[in-house]
């Protein structure tokens, strides 16, 4: 396992965003959840990951250390700039995981330039935002949020309190977003990446019929519903063996299965 270790800025699609390597091999790319940053990714496996793959870990716009000046964030834009980043890297295909705002990054990827993926877990991902979400979304609150939230994000985010406020805006705001999450089976079926969908079974924001529908819609997929599992159910305790089936998954890949 290879302990190099740098972290840039890149000005990208009016953005500086900020990016962490790790390691050596062949390229994994990393995308975190929303409200989260690239160093989450300590907490869902990422030194048992690090022994077979390069890390490249962004912070998504307006997250972690990645500016965001233009206020407004959609899981396509958050595409667009990992694109842009993997352009700037020289990388033209490589593999990646994503969780939650992740994943559904992973999605408008491999739908936006399928060639780009070539294989893909994406967890707790989803076609579109059902009306359990739209509640939990709504409920989000911005103005009396605890101590110790403000404490968590302010180790997470570092460009000051706006920001944060902006991540609790744009959180509760996606509750009236209807454009930028609306994947149907017909432009999910564009997908090309060998894709592992991971659910929980408990996730009180995507039930897990929506699994079922992405794994019926994407040709070349596999489904692993976590028992017990909440929403992104990777991290801590659950992390050994996430990183363990994500790195099973990817080992079989140089043989993929026939699309079904």
């Amino acid at each position: 396992m290879s302990n190099q270790h740098t972290e840039a800025t890149v000005r990208v699609n009016g953005i500086d965003l900020h990016y962490a390597i790790d390691g050596a091999g062949p390229p994994l790319l990393l995308l975190h959840g929303g409200t989260g940053c690239h160093r989450d990714w300590a907490y869902a496996g990422r030194d048992q990951l690090l022994r077979e793959y390069q890390l490249i870990a962004p912070d998504a716009r307006g997250h972690g250390q990645s500016t965001n000046p233009q206020k407004t964030l959609t899981h396509r834009q958050c595409a667009l700039d990992t694109l842009a980043l993997l352009d700037h890297l020289g990388i033209a295909r490589c593999r990646a995981i994503g969780v939650s705002m992740g994943g559904n990054s992973l999605l408008h990827m491999a739908t936006l330039q399928p060639e780009r993926i070539e294989a893909m877990v994406i967890v707790s991902a989803t076609m579109y935002f059902p009306e359990q979400a739209r509640r939990i979304m709504a409920a989000v609150p911005v103005d009396n949020q605890p101590a110790a939230e403000w404490e968590a994000m302010r180790r997470r985010h570092q460009l000051g309190d706006e920001q944060i406020v902006a991540l609790w805006e744009w959180a509760r705001a996606m509750k009236d977003s209807y454009d930028d999450m609306n994947f149907t089976p017909a432009s999910l079926a564009r997908i090309t990446a060998s894709t592992l969908i991971v659910y929980g079974d408990r996730d009180p924001l995507y039930p897990v019929e929506m699994a079922v529908d992405m794994y019926r819609a994407i040709p070349r997929s596999a489904l692993w519903v976590v028992p017990n599992g909440g929403h992104g159910p990777i991290f801590f305790d659950a992390a050994p063996q996430f990183a363990q089936t994500a790195l099973s998954f990817f080992r079989t890949q140089g043989a993929t299965p026939s699309p079904r």
